[in-house]
């Protein structure tokens, strides 16, 4: 048998406007007009056909029957919020929220998602691609995935991979009427820099790379100068020059072909990648998981 309830909107103004003793008050809960409340006060007045409220200039009080209904119906809607809210923090329970490098988003974690998928179809990832380091403290993020020396204060770090880098370019400019056989070839050829590489980060600097092989870092001082890393790949992958891949990074670029590596020279990066989270954080369950997988995918 259909229950017959009077309008949920009736009853919701009824019981804030009761709760408050104001219907102005209640106009503000509900992100509604005063009007709008009245007029639903009156619309459950009719459905029940009883009056509910005394109004007078300072507020309402209620009527007996008024008094009545009050406690039921708040203790109803007292059991919808819980409901409400226990299914929140299941869900929230569920999702993660990680912070990581774009460059690293796009070319190492995108490609993988399909695989996240099938191993944890319970996790709902949400990626924020950013640059700035995360305060966890004031943002809503679980984890982060940061290139970097360590350690981490304050932070749980899991380590997931290190670095290395050797120079990359397309098939054409490696193949073509100037080939890369020898380091010093690269003369002639154009260098790609990341300007934004830290100044920490010597095997990101082909300067630093002339003088390790014993060349003057001046040799290596022109070329095109961009400030982001996918971008300088973008140009690599056009033939506009050769640039330093980072491991990771360039690995899809290698498979399909789009860039080949030259001169069989590598450098092992100082620092790696890591996953950090506050205790708090490490310890739920979704994102340990989450974690551990990305270790797997990182081995």
């Amino acid at each position: 048998m259909p229950r017959r309830l009077p309008p949920l909107n009736a009853l919701r103004a009824f019981e804030a406007a009761a709760r408050h003793g104001a219907i102005a008050k209640a106009a503000e809960e509900l992100s509604v007009t005063p009007s709008a409340v009245s007029e639903q006060v009156r619309l459950l007045e009719a459905r029940l056909d009883v009056k509910l409220f005394h109004r007078r200039a300072q507020g309402v009080t209620l009527t007996s029957e008024g008094a009545a209904l009050l406690p039921g119906l708040t203790d109803a809607f007292d059991r919808l919020a819980a409901v409400g809210e226990s299914l929140g923090e299941r869900r929230k329970r569920t999702r993660v929220v990680v912070s990581l490098l774009p460059s690293v988003a796009a070319a190492w974690l995108v490609p993988r998602l399909p695989a996240l998928r099938v191993d944890l179809p319970g996790i709902e990832l949400h990626v924020r691609a950013e640059r700035l380091l995360v305060d966890f403290a004031r943002e809503d993020v679980d984890l982060a995935i940061r290139f970097a020396a360590g350690p981490f204060r304050d932070l749980v770090a899991e380590r997931l991979m290190g670095e290395t880098v050797f120079p990359v370019c397309s098939p054409t400019l490696a193949y073509g009427q100037r080939p890369l056989r020898r380091f010093g070839d690269l003369r002639r050829h154009t260098l790609l820099h990341d300007t934004d590489a830290h100044p920490r980060q010597p095997w990101m600097s082909w300067p630093a790379w002339f003088a390790r092989e014993g060349m003057p870092a001046g040799a290596a001082s022109s070329g095109l100068f961009f400030n982001d890393s996918m971008v300088i790949l973008a140009a690599a992958i056009d033939g506009q020059g050769v640039a330093l891949g980072r491991g990771p990074m360039v690995h899809e670029h290698l498979a399909r072909g789009r860039l080949v590596r030259v001169l069989e020279r590598e450098w092992q990066a100082e620092w790696s990648y890591w996953a950090v989270a506050p205790p708090t954080h490490m310890r739920r369950p979704a994102v340990r998981d989450f974690v551990a997988w990305l270790k797997v995918q990182a081995a």
